[in-house]
């Protein structure tokens, strides 16, 4: 029998039982950094021997050099070749729609003159070099590969490096195949808080980069979190989550498959479903519990389920959105009849599927926005990886004389209200010197 937690929103003690969902990342948290910076300290202090130590620790693999945990270019082409054609195709088509919808993002330079004279405005410029950590803990994910260094290349990104644990040293022929697909520049088998610092500060071997993207487990979030300052990161992506608002509507079967497949990730994956009918969420669970036997994940997603998996049930559908801006999911799915009409009061989440033929896992692999994106409720500030997170702007400011004196002046009374004197003095010689 497969554990979820029930929730009425009508109960009495709701408010806590809903604090507890919210809450997990917290009690996690204090449980997994000090692992996490113990791990980095490490690596700072001893480099590349850190990396083969912990590797053998964690991942089970015993190397002697860094050499064996580098892997060449021909490594990544001999697996791509010996992929069948139908997954070569597969990999092919994903990273041709993923490169379609992202160049729409591109951010240009721009100039404008205002009425002084004075030429303001911005230029865009790529980040020069980036690292990509690419889960390989209960899964491989080729399609991480796609959906983190295809807006790298397209933004501009010269170099780019990737991290991908290999545990017992078997590093998945699909995610070379896709490293090899995506062009990946430098790619090592190191995976864990110990990657996240090779990348950050650099070892004998591996080059420091400038930011740090892609998804990973708790160890690499609270390490991500670390070490951003000397480094950037993008949001933090840590274990995966589905919100699923539905009205009965989306056949149960296809919701219960959804809901499995998102749990299948990972034991501290999450999975909820929030509706106004009772006997909905329970044709939902019948279809679960059919599911769960021909499952080859099964004892993941049922540990899935019992650690974070909900069954909300809810006043109506405006009172279930309510509870997804509570939640901001990383993924939210409105498999309503009439999900536009819903959407407009939803104000966060990292990606919205549309009806019940967007299933998420579409958006896991082929419809082109990246997958990556924010978890743990950081969907109410943050947005899913794009190009624009590998382009920095510069801000243009020029002059003319003219202008100069113009806006001198403004500039040097604000100095003085300011008492900052030698702002005001370098103001007023544009206004005053000839």
């Amino acid at each position: 029998m497969v554990n979820i937690t029930r929730i009425d929103t009508d109960e009495a003690d709701f408010e806590n039982r809903l604090g507890n969902l919210l809450e997990w990342e917290a009690r996690e948290d204090a449980t997994v950094e000090v692992t996490a910076k113990t791990a980095i300290e490490r690596v700072r202090a001893e480099g590349d021997r850190a990396l083969i130590a912990l590797t053998a620790e964690y991942d089970r693999f015993e190397v002697s050099s860094m050499e064996e945990l580098t892997v060449s270019p021909g490594k990544c082409l001999e697996a791509y070749e010996r992929l069948a054609n139908s997954d070569r195709k597969a990999l092919e088509e994903a990273a041709t729609r993923i490169k379609s919808f992202h160049e729409t993002e591109i951010d240009e330079s721009f100039e404008t003159v205002d009425e002084h004279g004075n030429f303001l405005g911005y230029r865009v410029t790529a980040i020069q070099h980036i690292g990509v950590y690419v889960p390989g803990g209960q899964a491989a994910y080729p399609s991480s590969v796609l959906m983190t260094v295809i807006p790298a290349r397209i933004a501009g990104v010269r170099e780019i490096t990737a991290v991908v644990p290999a545990p017992m040293g078997e590093c998945n022929r699909h995610v070379l195949a896709a490293m090899h697909v995506a062009e990946v520049d430098r790619i090592y088998t190191i995976g864990g808080a110990q990657a996240i610092a090779a990348l950050a500060y650099g070892t004998e071997t591996v080059k420091s980069v400038d930011k740090i993207v892609g998804p990973g487990g708790a160890f690499v979030a609270a390490a991500k979190r670390l070490v951003f300052g000397p480094v950037g990161i993008d949001a933090i992506a840590g274990p995966t989550e589905i919100l699923i608002v539905a009205d009965g509507s989306v056949s149960a079967r296809w919701t219960a498959l959804d809901l499995c497949a998102q749990a299948e990730h990972d034991r501290t994956a999450q999975a909820i479903l929030i509706s106004p009918y009772r006997p909905y969420l329970e044709a939902v669970y019948r279809e679960i519990e059919k599911l769960m036997p021909g499952l080859e994940r099964s004892e993941i997603i049922e540990r899935s389920f019992e650690n974070r998996g909900a069954f909300i049930k809810c006043r109506d559908l405006e009172d279930a959105i309510s509870l997804v801006n509570r939640f901001a999911p990383e993924h939210l799915h409105l498999a309503v009849s009439e999900p536009d009409a819903l959407l407009p009061l939803v104000q966060h989440a990292g990606a919205i599927f549309i009806g019940g033929y967007s299933a998420e896992v579409l958006g896991d692999y082929s419809a082109g926005p990246s997958h990556v994106l924010p978890t743990f409720g950081s969907a109410r500030y943050a947005s899913g990886l794009s190009v624009r997170e590998f382009q920095k702007r510069s801000s243009i400011i020029r002059c003319s004389r003219e202008g100069a004196k113009k806006i001198g002046r403004i500039a040097a009374t604000l100095a003085n209200t300011e008492g900052l004197t030698a702002h005001s003095a370098a103001a007023r010689a544009r206004v005053e010197d000839p």
